[in-house]
């Protein structure tokens, strides 16, 4: 391999040492569809000599059966492993290769270009340290490129590198390559302060990729693979505050019990004065433990078992603080939500919000404004939608220590999980505390439709013959479709509508069953006759969907 020394060959351990000692950098490559990130990827392996001898057979054999380059090798499928990517030639999943050079150690992560997979992207470039973002020159600045960097910038990489890739299709005219930069730069100059470096190259030829372009020498910059050896990357850890949430009480016998997780901010010491959120109580360290033995000091990102001067109580999910520099803490704040799941997000649904180690039941309080990713404006919204982006106010049903996601990224970001499927549905970067409103935060109607999954309260008035017992198979009807009523029987008619009224503003739906009453509800009202109704038709005038009672006749009247 190119970056192989004498030293491998005389003293395997030294080389070995050698190598671990080695700075690493995570960084990932995003951008449209068939803007060539995967053959990016495999062009730097293949010229940097990275790849095995059985890979590359294995490559040129499929590359054959595939016919997507006229009998040349398809570098892309290096990177693209699963069949279903290599039938439709895009990358689907996050793709994760390590290569190394003389001076530095590397994680690629190639990530989705198609809008489809957005979430895929935003998931491979959340501990990258750089991004390279292609852009084809036949096309320029596209939707999804402006997207990928707009979720660059929220996620705080500093370090970007746009790649103006297929030079080779366009003639290497420098003329593209200077209108892409500039249309790339006023977009980006709305975004968060970044260093942005712009290379013109070719994936599919390897210019500018290993080595230097004789086809572009209007271009005097380093080549990419040489500017991602020499690049000085800022230290994206926080040394500043310490933040180390619990992971889990390590208590394998009586004699030890340990607090185990991974630092997430800050320096720590044996003798350290630290505090235990949510709890406050105080203790001092009294020694850092991992598997290679006790350590000095322990610092981000490493993975440690700490043990305290006295016995209190700390479980999973607590946090671990220096006593005057206290995170923030409560169950509101504001944050930029990128939507991932298929369907859309409503303010008020519960939610199940994964910060650190700790996960707590909340909502969307409001979405404040949905940034449209062309222009950067700013539209207002009563949901989201998949790949769309927020800023939101979060209610959460207990409080949690939290920072900024520009303080410390592992305290100040979350992730939103379906209570139902357990499935993520969304991630968010908290950047933001609402101010607290004089007023009493009362909860409104729509808050509690949102709650019911978007159930609208109506009252349903019954007429006909057995009102009461066909309420009743009505109740059990809508409950099993996933809606919640309630029966009202009650002979005074002021009394019935007034009680109506209170059930709808719950969010329920009123069944009345009482004849001669006029029955209301403020939200709406219906008025059936239960002669000849079974319960699909009144499910169906209400609305609403009877398909889970397709196999439950005993519901037929």
């Amino acid at each position: 391999m190119s970056h192989q020394s004498e030293l491998i060959n005389t003293d395997i351990l030294a080389y070995l040492a050698q190598h671990e000692r080695k700075e690493m950098l995570r960084f990932l490559t995003c951008g449209s569809v068939d803007d060539g990130k995967s053959t990016l990827i495999g062009r730097l392996l293949h010229d940097s000599k990275m790849i095995y001898e059985d890979q590359l057979a294995a490559v040129q054999k499929d590359s054959v059966k595939s016919g997507t380059t006229g009998g040349d090798i398809d570098l892309a499928l290096l990177v693209d492993g699963l069949q279903a990517e290599r039938e439709q030639g895009i990358t689907i999943d996050v793709a994760y290769r390590y290569f190394s050079t003389a001076k530095r150690k590397f994680i690629i992560a190639d990530t989705p270009g198609h809008e489809q997979y957005t979430r895929n992207m935003a998931t491979g470039a959340s501990t990258c340290d750089l991004a390279i973002i292609l852009v084809d020159a036949r096309y320029g600045v596209q939707t999804q490129t402006k997207r990928h960097s707009f979720i660059v910038s929220l996620l705080g990489i500093k370090h970007i590198v746009v790649a103006v890739n297929k030079m080779d299709l366009v003639g290497y005219d420098e003329a593209v390559y200077e209108t892409i930069r500039s249309d790339y730069l006023a977009f980006f100059s709305h975004l968060a302060p970044a260093e942005v470096r712009f290379i013109p190259l070719s994936a599919l030829k390897g210019d500018n990729v290993v080595n230097a372009s004789d086809a572009m020498p209007w271009y005097t910059g380093q080549p990419l693979l040489e500017l991602l050896d020499t690049i000085e990357i800022s230290d994206a850890q926080n040394f500043s505050h310490l933040r180390f949430p619990v992971q889990w009480v390590n208590r394998p016998n009586l004699d030890f019990r340990g607090f185990s997780g991974t630092m997430a901010g800050g320096i720590l010491k044996p003798g350290d004065p630290v505090m235990v959120l949510p709890s406050r109580k105080t203790s001092r360290v009294k020694a850092i433990v991992t598997q290679d033995g006790e350590l000095a000091e322990a610092f981000p990102p490493q993975a440690i078992t700490v043990t305290l001067e006295n016995e209190i109580d700390i479980s999973r999910g607590d946090i671990l603080v220096h006593p005057d520099d206290l995170p923030l803490q409560g169950n509101r704040f504001d944050a930029q939500i990128v939507w991932m799941a298929d369907f859309p997000m409503f303010p008020g649904k519960q939610y199940l919000f994964k910060l650190a180690t700790k996960t707590v039941p909340g909502s969307i309080y409001a979405i404040h404004y949905r940034t449209d990713v062309n222009t950067l404006d700013r539209h207002k919204a009563n949901q989201l939608k998949l790949n769309e982006i927020a800023r939101c106010e979060v209610t959460l049903n207990a409080p949690i220590a939290f920072d900024f996601y520009t303080d410390c990224k592992a305290t100040g970001c979350f992730i939103l999980i379906d209570r139902l499927t357990n499935a993520t549905v969304g991630a968010g970067m908290i950047d933001g505390v609402p101010e607290k409103s004089v007023n009493l935060r009362r909860v409104s109607p729509e808050e509690r439709a949102a709650r019911l999954n978007g159930q609208k309260p109506l009252t349903v008035w019954l007429t006909g013959a057995n009102p009461l017992e066909f309420a009743y198979r009505l109740e059990r009807g809508l409950f099993d479709c996933g809606y919640l009523s309630a029966v009202l029987n009650e002979a005074d008619e002021q009394l019935a509508s007034a009680i109506a009224q209170r059930i709808n503003q719950a969010g329920l739906i009123c069944i009345c069953a009482l004849d001669g009453i006029d029955a209301g509800g403020d939200r709406g009202r219906l008025t059936l006759s239960t002669d000849g109704l079974d319960i699909h038709a009144a499910i169906e005038s209400l609305g609403l969907s009877p398909a889970t009672l397709d196999e439950q006749p005993e519901f037929m009247i």
